[in-house]
């Protein structure tokens, strides 16, 4: 027993977690509380960070990916080098409800995608090349994707309501559970392992219609809590998962096996 435990020991280890203060990077905050690693927390601002010995904030803008090299030098100099990446964020531009295939145009198509898919992706490379230099031999980096990643979307979740399908959205996900695998492929010399998650609907006091619609295509009956994404960010980073890379881990109530 002590051994299987010791796989989900965290301490004394660096993790940062990019979108700390959405819905999903706060409950992985909140998870990593009993782990006694230090967390190094980036978002745009911080309002709910725990106050908390092993947090700590530092203001990034995924739009602002040509400063990425000075910032990362910064933070393993403040804190030193990352054992662990989650990138929980979801950055999108103002007119990402126009983003249906009815609404989209060119223009916001491009900038979601650079905002979103192209951080995500740049990102994970820099955070794997910096553990590569600082001789991190048992790092992991889990992304955050989704079920529309590898589904199709169902157009009838969306009627009687003012939700709508995504264009951008599925691309952005498909793109990133690809670049996954690719990345695991080339790091797996190094020992890095590279996994995303693939997340189902996650409760956030959606469309009452919407809800229970979803709730019906679910095995489970119902949308995930988002501390159980987290918990499986956790899992993925941990030696729990210590032979797994390449892959995405479906975590959706079995919405996808219907």
């Amino acid at each position: 027993m002590k051994k299987f435990l010791k796989c989900f020991d965290l301490s004394k280890k660096n993790i940062i977690v990019l979108g700390s203060e959405g819905l999903i990077g706060r409950e992985i905050i909140k998870s990593c509380i009993e782990t006694n690693a230090k967390i190094i927390c980036l978002d745009l601002k911080s309002k709910n960070l725990q106050k908390n010995n092993n947090f700590f904030f530092e203001k990034f803008d995924v739009a602002k990916l040509d400063n990425i090299d000075s910032f990362l030098k910064k933070i393993v100099k403040k804190y030193g080098p990352p054992n662990y990446f989650i990138n929980a964020s979801y950055p999108k531009t103002k007119n990402w409800v126009k983003n249906s295939y009815k609404d989209v145009n060119l223009s916001d198509y491009k900038k979601n995608i650079n905002l979103h898919m192209n951080s995500y992706i740049w990102i994970a490379k820099k955070i794997a090349d910096l553990m590569v230099k600082n001789n991190i031999k048992d790092g992991s980096i889990v992304q955050l994707s989704s079920i529309y990643g590898i589904l199709g979307q169902d157009n009838e979740l969306y009627k009687n309501t003012a939700m709508r399908e995504s264009m951008t959205y599925s691309a952005i996900k498909g793109g990133i559970n690809n670049s996954v695998r690719s990345m695991a492929a080339y790091y797996g010399k190094y020992n890095l392992r590279i996994n995303s998650i693939i997340a189902g609907g996650v409760f956030d006091y959606q469309n009452k219609n919407f809800l229970k619609k979803y709730k019906r295509k679910t095995p489970l009956g119902r949308m995930a809590e988002p501390k159980e994404i987290a918990f499986s960010s956790l899992f993925l980073i941990s030696d729990a998962s210590s032979y797994i890379t390449g892959s995405s881990l479906v975590v959706d109530g079995g919405y996808s096996i219907l």
